[in-house]
């Protein structure tokens, strides 16, 4: 049986309760993207703002904070998200910024905002390796999921502004005792990064995006980096 990727979405957080105190923007992007690729159709979105066809996406304008679970990580797996982050920054501009550790456990209800855990801000995006018996979405061939959930932000748009990247320990670590295993696990963390910021799945099997893992694709594809392109061109919001 092929190794699956997966995504989830959630209900829209529509309400002004329960929300950090609004920042400023930057008000200019932090990041431009470095990678160039000629436009390839062969893309979609998980979602589009209310009354355009533009993607929701994060605040191009904001650093994307993060934290990992590194409980049950197998050998050698949580050296690989770097690498990850890196493809996606490069793809799309948007600024990942690394907030060290958490004892934080996985959940399909997690808050965007969780003060008691991480003060008045949203919560950084969480990374963590697990298993179906704690993270139940994870079973069967689901090696990953990732998610962000949109809010409410400037002009009745929508915004991203957290998440979570979920990963089954023990496939990934079966897949790194693999000689071109490494190369599976770097696809899979990249491809669950994709989900988290935005992209959906596609039927064309040259992209990353593909549902299902293959050997020969280890990176993003043409299409995929287009998506990526048009996710780090995102609307700046001026609070949120």
């Amino acid at each position: 049986m092929p190794l699956a990727f997966g995504v989830w979405q959630r209900l829209i957080d529509d309400a002004r309760a329960g929300r950090p105190t609004p920042t400023t923007s930057s008000g200019e992007r932090l990041v431009l993207p470095t990678m160039r690729v000629p436009a390839d159709p062969n893309y979609a979105f998980l979602q589009t703002q209310p009354s355009s066809t533009e993607p929701v996406a994060f605040d191009p304008c904001r650093p994307i904070h993060y934290v990992v679970r590194p409980d049950g990580a197998p050998a050698g797996a949580q050296a690989l998200l770097p690498q990850a982050l890196a493809d996606v920054s490069a793809a799309t501009g948007l600024q990942f910024i690394d907030d060290g550790l958490t004892n934080e456990a996985p959940s399909a209800t997690r808050s965007n905002y969780l003060p008691e855990r991480y003060g008045d801000r949203w919560a950084p995006v969480l990374v963590a390796w697990s298993t179906p018996t704690e993270f139940s979405e994870l079973s069967g061939p689901v090696v990953g999921l990732a998610g962000s959930d949109p809010v409410s932000a400037d002009d009745d748009q929508l915004a991203l502004v957290s998440g979570q990247a979920v990963f089954d320990a023990n496939q990934l670590g079966e897949l790194l005792t693999l000689n071109s295993g490494r190369a599976v696990v770097v696809a899979t963390i990249t491809h669950e990064l994709g989900h988290l910021v935005g992209l959906a799945h596609v039927d064309d099997q040259r992209q990353l995006m593909y549902p299902s893992a293959r050997p020969l694709v280890a990176s993003f594809g043409r299409g995929d980096l287009t998506g990526l392109a048009a996710l780090g061109s995102g609307q700046c919001f001026e609070d949120l």
